[in-house]
């Protein structure tokens, strides 16, 4: 698995993927605050990674805990974390019963869900939210384009890239039965090759 062969190299690059993005930074901001008001129940970060963004919402006072696929990645986010917890798991196959998250993150994981397999993504999502709980999305924006990389950090990987259009991820929401509540796209900061998209959406009470 490509991220178990970057997960500590990956950390060190990346301590904090929002520590210089106060924008970004504010709207995981409004997005707890969402959460809170309607009742403060349990948020999945899907993605984890690190652990950092899982964190930053504990940190806000959000009942939240981290999912991610890679097995490396989740040991590393407890050793860092250990105070919070983390678990080994698929966005495509979430182990959750219906309806009881009140939130869900997913910041920059679905790049790497085929185009195919994303309404099912969506649609899973959807099934673990509670009527009224929030789903926030981020993503590097494109026009369809695919790439795969096989390097990183000097370690052989395979990981394949989907960017897409804000838009285009906004109407799959809304076919999967997602209220859109904001859609925000940033500008590229130094270094960084593609804007970045935030989609805020509902599932409908």
């Amino acid at each position: 698995m490509s991220y178990d062969a970057i997960a500590e190299e990956y950390a060190r690059h990346f301590p904090d993927g929002l520590d210089h993005h106060p924008l970004a930074r504010a709207l995981l901001s409004g997005f707890a605050e969402l959460v809170k008001a309607r009742g403060n129940e349990p948020v999945a970060d899907v993605g984890s990674g690190p652990g950092h963004v899982t964190a930053r919402l504990h940190d806000l006072g959000v009942p939240v805990f981290g999912v991610d696929v890679s097995p490396r990645m989740v040991a590393l986010a407890r050793r860092t974390h250990p105070h919070l917890r983390f678990h080994v798991g698929s966005m495509e196959s979430l182990d959750l019963p219906d309806g009881t998250l009140g939130g869900l993150l997913a910041l920059y994981s679905v790049i790497h869900v085929p185009d195919d397999r994303l309404p099912a993504v969506l649609g899973e999502f959807r099934r673990v939210l509670v009527p009224g709980g929030c789903l926030l999305l981020a993503f590097q924006t494109g026009n369809g384009e695919q790439q795969r990389l096989t390097e990183r950090f000097g370690q052989e990987i395979r990981l394949d890239y989907f960017w897409r259009d804000p838009e285009t991820v906004a109407d799959l929401l809304l076919d999967t039965g997602f209220d859109m509540r904001a859609r925000v796209v940033l500008e590229p900061d130094k270094g960084a090759k593609r804007p970045g998209a935030f989609l805020l959406a509902r599932r409908p009470e």
